[in-house]
């Protein structure tokens, strides 16, 4: 779930060993065939309109242009904005969608439960807050849907087996809103360290350091939450704005679903007011003995891109994953690789056409996420980053917290593959280990 306007929203930015998709029973092991899909463009309904669902709108509409899909509907709490609620939501850095981002004709609901009883569309998009995506997404499969839903895919691990479950039962179709999932870069990786260019692997590393103003923490009821109303939410660094690159570096270590992964490891903190953490680092073995371990923040001076690095014997491979560009270093030298990505929505609609299309981010290959989301929902609080540590800074970003050296402390998790706490930062308690494997 990405950044969004305080009303329904949700998700937001690779390949490990994703499960293989057939004509004859969708995603491995599903057991029930996917339904081919009605001749004509599809019917979507977009489920959450504001915040990061305005990006999704755009895309939306260009494919709608193209004769590609059908806008149905849109689904939203909010009715669409005027002008001048446009207007007046940036001003509070929020982004809204007006009447004039939507076809002509294009109905509103209030709620999923609206839209589906007026009649079912071919796919959903589903990008409304953490907690809602299990019982949306289910009631979406229920009506005969296919769904496009917004990481993170749900706000635990128990959720996410009921989630496939319904899949496997209805025979239809998630997609998971992990970008990098497309991206050609991964499978790039891939190749280069089965030529041993680089040697063997010993681990692979993760940086995101990025910048978030207080207004980021207000824009939501949700937002920076553990739980709300008795639910888990999930909020924070690991598992939402970064989760990308969490995700990205389980697939290159070739841990995709929960199996896949035997311990986690999690230094958390927040320097922000908040529940949740915005300042941590996080430890994962995979169940062949790699680490994978990142630092993360959101209270960095200045924001940088994040990136993740294949660490082997003989060389390394820097994936600028939001850029999909490499940076590969052997015994012949250091070049530059620029990769294609693959849109998500789009490959769905290529595996509704054809169900011999691989599905690029399907539900059940983003098991090893939920286990680092579950053992981060299960985690005790996080710590508390005292004052001493952190300046209180207002430039062009706006105001926010920054939490000094942690550059780079982050940098240090990446190439060492140690822990916050192992580093001696001096405002981290370890959080523990979750092991065992699912």
């Amino acid at each position: 779930m990405p950044e969004t306007a305080p009303t329904i929203d949700g998700g937001g930015h690779p390949h490990g060993s994703p499960p293989a998709t057939t004509p004859e029973t969708g995603p491995t092991g599903s057991g029930t065939a996917t339904p081919p899909a009605a001749p004509g463009p599809a019917s979507l309904a977009l489920v959450g309109t504001h915040g990061h669902g305005t990006s999704h709108l755009g895309h939306v509409r260009s494919l709608a242009r193209a004769g590609a899909v059908r806008l149905a509907a849109v689904v939203d709490p909010h009715p669409l904005a005027t002008p001048a609620e446009v207007a007046e939501g940036a001003a509070r850095g929020q982004r809204l969608a007006s009447a004039d981002d939507v076809p002509e004709g294009t109905v509103w609901h209030p709620d999923l439960a609206g839209l589906l009883a007026a009649g079912a569309p071919d796919v959903v998009i589903l990008c409304t807050p953490i907690d809602t995506h299990a019982p949306l997404a289910t009631a979406a499969l229920e009506a005969g849907c296919d769904v496009l839903l917004e990481k993170p895919p749900t706000a635990s691990l128990a959720e996410l087996e009921q989630l496939v479950a319904t899949q496997e039962r209805t025979g239809r179709t998630v997609q998971v809103g992990f970008q990098t999932y497309g991206s050609h870069a991964v499978a790039r990786v891939r190749e280069i360290v089965a030529s041993g260019e680089i040697g063997t692997v010993t681990g692979v590393g993760g940086v995101g350091t990025w910048v978030r103003p207080d207004t980021y923490w207000t824009r939501a009821r949700w937002a920076g939450r553990r739980t709300l109303d008795g639910r888990a939410v999930v909020d924070g660094v690991v598992t939402n704005p970064l989760a990308h690159a969490v995700a990205t570096a389980l697939l290159l270590a070739g841990a995709s679903r929960a199996q896949d992964v035997a311990h986690v490891e999690l230094d958390l903190a927040h320097a922000n007011p908040i529940e949740a953490d915005d300042t941590s680092s996080v430890r994962v073995t995979t169940t062949d003995g790699l680490r994978v371990a990142l630092g993360l923040t959101l209270c960095a001076a200045v924001q940088t891109p994040p990136h993740l690095v294949v660490h082997g014997t003989a060389g390394r491979v820097v994936l600028h994953y939001t850029r999909d560009v490499l940076e590969v270093t052997g015994p012949g030298g250091t070049r530059t690789e620029t990769c294609a990505r693959d849109d998500l929505l789009e490959n769905l609609l290529a595996h509704r056409a054809d169900p011999a299309v691989p599905l690029h981010a399907p539900l059940v290959a983003t098991g090893a996420f939920m286990r680092v989301l579950d053992a981060v929902r299960a985690a005790p609080d996080p710590v508390a980053i005292d004052a001493a540590h952190v300046d209180d800074v207002t430039d062009e970003q706006g105001r926010h917290l920054v939490v000094r050296g942690v550059e780079e402390l982050c940098t240090q998790v990446a190439e060492t593959l140690r822990t916050f706490g192992e580093l001696g930062a001096p405002w981290t308690r370890s959080a523990g280990t979750a092991g065992g494997a699912a």
